[in-house]
């Protein structure tokens, strides 16, 4: 084995906080500690800087001030929206329509809601991970009240058609959430364009501290109160804030727009470790080149556990995941993965990689040898591979 070295590819499941969200934070801790409710100059002081990065942010996603509400992170976010929105909207109907391909944080939100009487419907995707706007449309029923699609998926990195989506919905007068937190700081986010009434984004995925993320809440969509308390969040969010986080995600929301428009380096990086991974026999690429997150590479190994290569690419100093890393430690293959149609088997062989602009050659180069050394290792041990000839 060559000498080894760290290289983090796993960006997809979380980034390191930058110097800049680091500075920006850091005198919300020691300096200007007030409660933002609080009357006195301290409290003035750190209420200034919540509405600061609520305007920050709404000015760069291209919303109101008034639509931000902070939250712990995506999985609060997406909760909120989901339930919240059913939930204030029952008297219109109780069915909901979303993609087999979500983040649990949707998908285990809309089986909650089962409970409460209400009915979901999940599109299936194309092969290429991609949803069909003709078959997303065939899913409404009259008792429609809300659709959603997340932008960028967190496995695959398709990038979803969310503004055509969006449109649907409203021709039916069903309310659209869109889960932005794999897209954010990979692709512009602009609210408008997309046309959700609801979107949810995560601080930890673009260079802010976990347990920070917002909702953007449309003026006139119903959603009904997550959190009950004080009169925070313009009463819709109890709880004091989380002043320096909310301080840093407005830093990290900023650097991330100013990176997000040109990722083309990045995608040749990414292309080129698609071009040499594949040389290695039976691997194959999992979801569309043509419409993907920059970064974003789901491949499969066959004969090759996703436990196995993950074991031995960390013991080379490499980080990756297999699927999401909010599902880590289940048994279970991606839901993913089984939406586009791939076996079991090559679903079980299947891992991600998601670099980051701070990856290196060097690091591909690394990645390369370690890849074609590890699956040359694991296949000795098959005894299915053991069995082909070649």
């Amino acid at each position: 084995m060559s000498e080894k070295k760290f290289v983090y590819a796993d960006h997809a499941a979380t980034t390191a906080v930058t110097e800049s969200v680091m500075a920006a934070m850091e005198p919300y801790f020691r300096e200007h500690w007030g409660n933002p409710s609080s009357l006195h100059s301290p409290g003035r002081k750190a209420a200034a800087a919540v509405r600061d990065a609520g305007k920050s942010i709404a000015n760069i996603l291209g919303c109101y001030e008034s639509e931000i509400y902070f939250t712990s992170g995506g999985t609060e976010a997406i909760n909120w929206a989901i339930k919240g929105n059913a939930r204030a909207n029952r008297h219109r109907g109780k069915h909901i329509v979303s993609t087999e391909i979500e983040h649990h944080a949707v998908l285990n939100s809309a089986a909650a809601l089962k409970s409460e009487g209400y009915e979901a419907t999940f599109v299936k995707p194309g092969g290429d991970g991609l949803i069909s706007l003709d078959d997303f449309e065939r899913a409404i029923r009259p008792d429609t009240i809300q659709m959603s699609c997340m932008l960028a998926n967190n496995e695959i990195g398709t990038i979803e058609p969310i503004s055509e989506l969006a449109r649907i919905a409203h021709k039916h007068k069903a309310d659209f959430f869109c889960d932005a937190v794999q897209a954010a700081g990979n692709i512009p986010i602009d609210i408008d364009s997309l046309g959700a009434d609801m979107l949810a984004i995560s601080g930890h995925k673009i260079g802010a501290p976990k347990g920070i993320g917002l909702l953007y809440i449309r003026t006139g969509c119903m959603v009904s109160r997550y959190i009950d308390g004080g009169a925070q969040q313009r009463g819709q969010r109890a709880g004091t804030e989380n002043v320096p986080y909310i301080v840093g995600l407005a830093q990290a929301i900023k650097d991330a727009a100013a990176t997000s428009t040109d990722k083309s380096r990045l995608r040749q990086k990414r292309d080129r470790l698609a071009a040499e991974l594949l040389k290695i026999p039976f691997s194959r690429i999992n979801g569309t080149m043509r419409q993907r997150l920059a970064g974003n590479l789901n491949m499969s190994f066959e004969f090759c556990e996703a436990e196995s290569l993950l074991l031995l690419l960390d013991l080379a100093g490499i980080c990756v995941s297999a699927g999401s890393a909010c599902t880590a430690g289940t048994d279970e293959p991606s839901h993913v993965l089984k939406a586009i149609g791939l076996p079991e088997n090559i679903i079980r062989s299947s891992i991600r990689f998601s670099l980051g602009d701070d990856n290196t050659d060097d690091d591909l180069d690394y990645i390369i040898a370690q890849m074609n050394n590890v699956t040359a290792q694991i296949r000795t041990l098959s005894p299915e591979y053991g069995k082909l000839n070649f």
